[in-house]
């Protein structure tokens, strides 16, 4: 692949003709963990920087247009507490980083938002919260959130909440959906956010499918066949279920995601690597744990998947279900360092366009991927909340 082939600035002038979306960008709890406070130092951080995945320069390089900034709250707080207080702190990140660079950023609540912001020649932030469990005791939190500007809500993440049961936990608590979800799902379909079912079990899954008027998105998943037993990514039964609810599968870029081989090397060394540092006593932070990490990081280095599987997972799921229930929901600033070759960072969209015309792919199928199939998801659904409205005046 050199500069001057003619494909690959086709694929660089297509990142940035057509809209592209993210369905996930965790750089507001990115930047929660760094400890950047909402002072007058913060303000430059997103514009360029050298810390994660993603900013203004980089995002403008590779055509991200809108990436939904994730609100994304660990399971801990469901046990803890304080879940709806970091949701609203997250988005008060959101709006602070948009009204200080107001040239550079600005949220969105909506397709049309998007579309006037990319006119303008910014970069649109859109808001998604990641695990429902703000909004866990209390039906009014939907309402409040979709004021707040939150567009879609992953019910849950890593652990079963009180709405529903988590593709990461065996716990299997309400076999699905609990009582109380049935109402959360019914209260986002009145008010306009998007049903988010990546991080879900696959009972929850069937069963929001089977009780929703509109399409939903599995924001930031896989899919399962190339990475068996992962119950994380999609099964070829759940794809083929979203082509029925016209639903948007926005395919995960992390290496873990899409490539069993990776994960499971990936485990092998992390289990290794946490032998060592028992066997010696240290601890991750500590100088001794550090030095013991970096040695074994350079004599045992990480596996990638690369930009090309990334394509074979979009085949896969265009095979079940059609392009028209594909998008990219990279997990910038969520995976960490399990990017895959060539998809390292927001500046690098190009390089998956690329893969996409060499397999044969058309102009109108990159732009359904780039923003196309999220829009008619996301139009459909805000068009049902209006309608809902209506009905209830």
């Amino acid at each position: 692949m050199t500069q001057d082939d003619p494909l690959r600035k086709k694929a660089d002038e297509l990142a940035h003709k057509y809209i592209i979306t993210d369905g996930h960008v965790d750089l507001p709890y990115r930047l929660k963990v760094q400890n950047f406070k909402l002072e007058k130092e913060y303000i430059g951080i997103p514009i360029e920087t050298d810390k994660g995945d993603f900013d203004y320069k980089r995002a403008k390089k590779g055509g991200l247009d809108a990436p939904f900034m994730s609100i994304y709250i660990p399971a801990r707080y469901q046990v803890d507490g304080g879940a709806k207080e970091l949701a609203d702190s997250l988005i008060d990140m959101v709006e602070y980083i948009a009204q200080e660079n107001s040239d550079y950023f600005q949220v969105a609540k909506s397709p049309g938002d998007v579309k006037n912001i990319f006119k303008a020649g910014k970069i649109a932030l859109p808001m998604g919260m990641e695990n429902g469990a703000p909004v866990e005791n209390d039906l009014a939190m939907v309402p409040y959130f979709k004021k707040r500007g939150i567009s879609y809500i992953t019910l849950t993440h890593s652990k079963d909440n009180k709405i529903c049961d988590s593709s990461y936990d065996t716990t299997g608590t309400h076999g699905g959906l609990s009582d109380y979800g049935y109402q959360v799902i019914a209260e986002m379909q009145k008010v306009g956010i998007m049903i988010d079912i990546s991080h879900v079990s696959d009972n929850t899954f069937h069963q929001v499918i089977d009780n929703v008027n509109v399409p939903v998105i599995a924001s930031h998943s896989s899919a399962r066949k190339f990475t068996p037993g992962f119950e994380r990514n999609m099964g070829d039964d759940m794809i083929k279920r979203m082509k029925d609810n016209g639903g948007v599968i926005m395919v995960n870029f992390g290496s873990s995601f899409l490539d069993g081989e990776v994960r499971k090397m990936q485990d092998e060394q992390r289990a290794q690597l946490f032998a060592m540092m028992q066997e010696k006593g240290v601890e991750r932070g500590t100088p001794e744990g550090d030095a013991l990490i970096e040695e074994f990081r350079k004599n045992n280095p990480r596996l990638y998947a690369d930009v090309e599987k990334v394509a074979d997972h979009i085949d896969h799921i265009v095979s079940l279900s059609g392009v028209e229930q594909v998008g990219f929901g990279s997990d910038y600033d969520g995976v960490g360092d399990s990017l895959p070759t060539g998809l390292k960072d927001v500046s690098t969209y190009p390089n998956l366009i690329y893969v996409l015309l060499k397999r044969g792919y058309t102009e109108s199928d990159i732009e359904k991927m780039c923003s196309g199939n999220l829009f008619r998801v996301w139009s459909k659904v805000l068009d049902h909340a209006r309608r809902s409205v209506k009905t209830r005046g």
